[in-house]
C-alpha cells in the first residue's frame, strides 16, 4: 500500500534525491540485464521460431493471473511499481538464477553418476522457491527500513509473492512451449506438427497446471503474512519458515508426479496426485484467500466505530466504505459534485480509511495479546488522521442538496433555513455518502494526535 506519510499532493521539490535515482536506476540495470540474459539463452536453445512461439503461447494466460491478484488488491491497492517489481524479478532474475543452479547441479550430478531425477525433486524446489520469494522478501525489508508499510497481512503478501510466482511460470513456460512444444514437434513433422505439439503442451502447462507455481509460493507468503499480523517473536521466525519449507514441499511433491509417471508409464501416479492431493489444496487455498478478502472488505465498519465515535469520522463515509459498490458509489458522487478532484479526494480517503482500520486491527491484536503500542503504530495513527481530514477537503461543502452539517462524535448539528442549529440522532441505516466536516474541538482516540492541523476549506467548521 502506499505510505501513510503520503498526505496531499505538494509542490514537488526542485533538489534531485540523487540516491533515490540511483537505487531506481540498479534495479532497472540488474532487471533488464537478466532479462536480456534470460531471452538470450533460450533464443540459443530453442531458435527464433521457438522463442517467438514459446513467448506468444507463455504470455496468453499472464493478463488474467495479474487481473485476479489485482481484484485481491483492491481495497488496499498496493503500488505500481512495487507489483511490477515482483512479477519482472520472477519472470528473469529468479528464473536466470534457476536456469543456471539447475543446470550446474544436473552436470555435477550426471559427472557423479547421480540420477537426474533428483534435481526436480529436491534441487528445483529449494532453488526456485527461494529465488521466488527473494524478491518481494528484499521490497519487504526496504519498505520496513524505508518505514513504509506495504504489507499488512495475508492478503498483501499473497499478491506479491503470487506476482513473482507468475513471472516465473510464465519464463518457463517459454521454455516447455517453445522447446518440448513447438522445437520438438517441428523437427519430427514440420511447423504443422510443432504448432499442433503447442496447443498439446499448453493444455497440461496452462489451463491444468498454470496454478502451480502460485500455489506453491503462496504458502510461503501464507508464513509472511501470518508472522506480520503476529505479535509473538516466535511466530516471526517460525511462520515464514514453515511457509517456505511447504512451498518446497509442495513443489517437490508435484515434480516427483512426472517423475514416477516417466519412469513407470503409469498415469496413475498424476491423476491420484493432481485430483487428490493438489487440486484439494488449490481450492482450499482460494477458499481461504476468499474469506480473507471479504474480511478485509469487512475492516472498516468494526475498526473505525472508535474514530466516528471521537468524531474523526461520520457514519456514513464509514457506511461509504462496506463494499466495492459503495466505494465506486462515493466516488461517482465527489465526482458529481466536485469534479475530478473530489473524485481523486475520494479515492483518497478511502485508501487512507482502509489503512487506518487495517492498523487499527493490528494494533488491537498486540493489546489483546498484552504487548505494548509501537511508536511507529501511534505515529501512523496520527499521520493516517490527518490524510482523512486532507483528502476530505476536496470534497466537503460542494453538494448544494446536501445540508452543511457537523458531526460531533454522536449526533449532527444541522443549520436550518431558520436560522437555528439542530442536533439530528444518526439515522439506523446510514446516507450514503454524506460525508460531514469533523469537528476540531473533539480529539482523535485514545489520544493520538495528527501530524499538525487538518487544512480546512474556507471558513471554520463551525460556520460552514
Amino acid at each position: 500500500m502506499s505510505s501513510p506519510t503520503t498526505t496531499a499532493p505538494v509542490t514537488a521539490p526542485n533538489k534531485i534525491n540523487w540516491s533515490r535515482v540511483a537505487a531506481l536506476a540498479g534495479i532497472v540495470v540488474v532487471l533488464v540485464g537478466c532479462a536480456i540474459a534470460l531471452l538470450s539463452i533460450l533464443g540459443k536453445n530453442l531458435g527464433p521460431t521457438g522463442l517467438v512461439v514459446g513467448i506468444c503461447a507463455a504470455i496468453l494466460p499472464v493478463p488474467f493471473l495479474i487481473a485476479a491478484f489485482m481484484w485481491l488488491d483492491r481495497y488496499e491497492p498496493e503500488p505500481t511499481g512495487y507489483l511490477a517489481f515482483c512479477l519482472l524479478w520472477g519472470a528473469f532474475v529468479a528464473t536466470l538464477v534457476a536456469l543456471f543452479v539447475n543446470t550446474g547441479v544436473s552436470k555435477l550430478f550426471k559427472h557423479l553418476h547421480i540420477s537426474q531425477d533428483l534435481v526436480a525433486v529436491l534441487c528445483a524446489p529449494v532453488v526456485e522457491e527461494s529465488m521466488k520469494a527473494l524478491g518481494p522478501t528484499l521490497l519487504l525489508l526496504f519498505t520496513v527500513w524505508k518505514k513504509r508499510r506495504t504489507v499488512n497481512g495475508i492478503v498483501d503478501a499473497i499478491v506479491f509473492y503470487g506476482l513473482s510466482a507468475t513471472g516465473f511460470a510464465f519464463s518457463e513456460n517459454i521454455l516447455y512451449l517453445g522447446g518440448y512444444g513447438y522445437d520438438m514437434g517441428a523437427d519430427k513433422g514440420g511447423v504443422s506438427q510443432g504448432l499442433q505439439a503447442v496447443v498439446g503442451v499448453f493444455i497440461g502447462r496452462i489451463p491444468l497446471s498454470g496454478f502451480a507455481h502460485p500455489l506453491f509460493t503462496s504458502m510461503t507468503a501464507l508464513g509472511i503474512g501470518i508472522a506480520i499480523r503476529s505479535a509473538d517473536k516466535r511466530v516471526k521466525v517460525i511462520a515464514p519458515l514453515a511457509g517456505w519449507l511447504t512451498a518446497m514441499l509442495l513443489h517437490g511433491s508435484w515434480n516427483l508426479m512426472s517423475v514416477l509417471y516417466q519412469n513407470t508409464g503409469h498415469w496413475q501416479f498424476l491423476l491420484y496426485g493432481y485430483f487428490s492431493v493438489f487440486m484439494p489444496i488449490f481450492f482450499a487455498q482460494v477458499t481461504f484467500v476468499m474469506w480473507l478478502r471479504s474480511s478485509e472488505g469487512r475492516l472498516p465498519a468494526t475498526k473505525l466505530i472508535g474514530y466516528v465515535a471521537a468524531g474523526w469520522m461520520s457514519p456514513p463515509e464509514v457506511a461509504s466504505l462496506a463494499s466495492i459498490g459503495r466505494r465506486r458509489s462515493a466516488r461517482a458522487w465527489a465526482r458529481r459534485v466536485a469534479g475530478k478532484q473530489g473524485e481523486d479526494g475520494m479515492r483518497g480517503f478511502q485508501l487512507a480509511a482502509t489503512q487506518l482500520a487495517l492498523l487499527r486491527n493490528r494494533m488491537d491484536r498486540r493489546a489483546g495479546a498484552g504487548v505494548a503500542p509501537v511508536p511507529q503504530d501511534l505515529v501512523e495513527e496520527g499521520q493516517l488522521l490527518a490524510l482523512l481530514s486532507a483528502y476530505r477537503t476536496a470534497y466537503v461543502g460542494r453538494d448544494p442538496a446536501g445540508p452543511k452539517a457537523l458531526w460531533d462524535g454522536s449526533r449532527y448539528h444541522v443549520p436550518f433555513p431558520d436560522g437555528m442549529v439542530r442536533l439530528i440522532d444518526p439515522p439506523a441505516t446510514p446516507v450514503v455518502p454524506a460525508p460531514v466536516v469533523r469537528a476540531p474541538m473533539f480529539p482523535p482516540p485514545w489520544g493520538v494526535a495528527p501530524a499538525g492541523p487538518p487544512p480546512w476549506p474556507g471558513s471554520p467548521p463551525h460556520q460552514q
